[in-house]
């Protein structure tokens, strides 16, 4: 959808889209931040240029699936709503209720979690460009650095807003073992880049 008309819907009082597309939406930003810098980076820098070409296809191709997940995460949300509108009136119908908001909350952790195993790989493609790339891109890598950490930050927030409400102990063992490895990946990323960052720039 257009970007006017994704924000109107964004900042309407429906459920759907939320933060989750928007996490969507920064990590598409990075990736395009991203191919733009490389592509600067191609005649100035110290990538070689198959390095550099490596990045921006990447990047690429993340932006169009990170757009993909826009609406995907919105479509997820919405099939949890469906989920609680089933009918309850039988002992039947709500054990079947119940099973298909437990499995529409599981659902719900698949784009966030997508969102964050993209955009990490993003945070890392900018720390390359912040330290070899085209010096005069420098503050585009740095927002594009930091445009993946809010996009890996709010699928985080995302899959757990959605663990809260699953019984699951074996999914919720799974995904938590998930979200730790990817929060100390993207920590130790991210102070890199504040370093890379702090020695290039006087801000």
């Amino acid at each position: 959808m257009e970007m006017k008309r994704f924000l109107e819907k964004l900042s309407s009082d429906a459920p759907t889209p939320g933060g989750g597309s928007a996490s969507a939406l920064a990590g598409a930003l990075s990736a395009a931040l991203i191919s733009m810098t490389a592509g600067l980076s191609l005649k100035k820098g110290q990538l070689k240029g198959e390095k550099v070409r490596e990045i921006r296809s990447r990047a690429l191709r993340i932006q169009e699936r990170l757009l993909r997940a826009i609406r995907e995460d919105s479509d997820s949300y919405e099939a949890v709503l469906r989920a609680f509108r089933l009918p309850k009136e039988t002992e039947g119908q709500r054990r079947a209720r119940i099973r298909a908001i437990q499995k529409a909350f599981q659902g719900a952790t698949v784009t966030p979690r997508l969102v964050c195993q993209r955009s990490v790989r993003l945070l890392e493609d900018a720390l390359i460009l912040l330290q070899k790339g085209n010096p005069s891109a420098i503050s585009d890598a740095g927002v594009a650095a930091y445009l993946a950490d809010t996009a890996i930050k709010g699928g985080l927030l995302n899959i757990g807003i959605n663990l809260s409400s699953i019984r699951s102990r074996t999914f919720k063992k799974r995904m938590h073992s998930f979200a730790k490895g990817l929060e100390k990946r993207r920590d130790r990323l991210l102070r890199r880049v504040q370093k890379s960052l702090s020695q290039s720039l006087s801000v």
